[in-house]
């Protein structure tokens, strides 16, 4: 019998000895990501801004695949506290092999004209400088080494317009130009820089969406392959563009969407 999607996985061991730190790692795509880094043998430290129970759940999942874990309170939005996130990492690891900046938000719906610039510019500040500033810092320390994995989480509306949430599609839009920006500046120096941007994932934020019936239902049109996709399918991805299985893929995005992206409207003529 054929596995099922929840029960695939990387090889165990496939990352051993790889340290890897994943933000917003205690709920939803960045738990399955911790998770599925540790399940092929990466040390895993996770970042989180609230909840620490929920942190520290992860924490648990983690221990059960025999890896070393950390949990880090850090706002990514602030750079100095991005700064002591990675000297800790620094004195605790002794550097970094892979990061995945999960971290984001999409914020509060509204039209363009009617929106409130604090609010946009907080979700820019969260996605796209979070982003950067651990970005940067992992990336003085993977040039230096001349190795090291960044993947960037981004989403299917990085391409797609989304209206109401015009400073999230902005975001990723840019974390998407950004992430192959890195990746040219850092491909000499051994380091490759890759995007990843999922779709309609299930998830504990997106519930009222697939807890709805008609919701659902409208969701999965969008959606060729006719269901939303899980957490654990992201995470996949994740390990295996961090993985040497990769050694050839930077400055792109991989999408985990179920086809969203291809224009599913079309499928029964223009």
């Amino acid at each position: 019998m054929l596995p099922t999607m929840h029960d695939q996985h990387v090889p165990q061991g496939h990352l051993k000895d790889r340290r890897a730190l994943v933000t917003g790692g205690s709920t939803g795509i960045g738990r399955a990501i911790a998770s599925q880094l540790a399940k092929a043998g990466a040390a895993v430290a996770i970042d989180y801004l609230n909840h620490p129970d929920d942190a520290h759940r992860v924490l648990a999942d983690i221990a059960l695949s025999g890896v070393r874990s950390l949990a880090i309170a850090a706002d990514v939005s602030d750079p100095g506290a991005v700064g002591d996130m990675f000297e800790q990492l620094d004195r605790e690891w002794g550097g970094i092999d892979i990061l995945v900046n999960n971290a984001g938000m999409d914020g509060v719906r509204s039209a363009v004209w009617e929106t409130d610039l604090d609010k946009w510019k907080h979700v820019i500040e969260v996605n796209l400088f979070g982003t950067l500033f651990c970005a940067r810092e992992a990336l003085r320390r993977m040039v230096k080494a001349r190795r090291g994995v960044i993947i960037n989480i981004t989403s299917v509306h990085e391409s797609i317009p989304w209206s109401g949430y015009s400073a999230y599609t902005a975001s990723k839009a840019a974390v998407s130009m950004l992430t192959k920006t890195m990746a040219q500046e850092a491909a000499p120096f051994g380091v490759r820089v890759v995007a990843v941007a999922p779709g309609a994932i299930k998830t504990d934020i997106n519930r009222s969406v697939w807890s709805d019936a008609s919701g659902l239902d409208d969701l999965q049109s969008k959606i060729p392959m006719g269901r939303m996709g899980m957490p654990e399918e992201v995470a996949r991805m994740v390990v295996l563009l961090a993985s040497d299985q990769a050694s050839y893929v930077t400055g792109t995005t991989v999408f985990v969407d179920g086809g969203m992206l291809d224009y599913p409207s079309f499928a029964h003529g223009g």
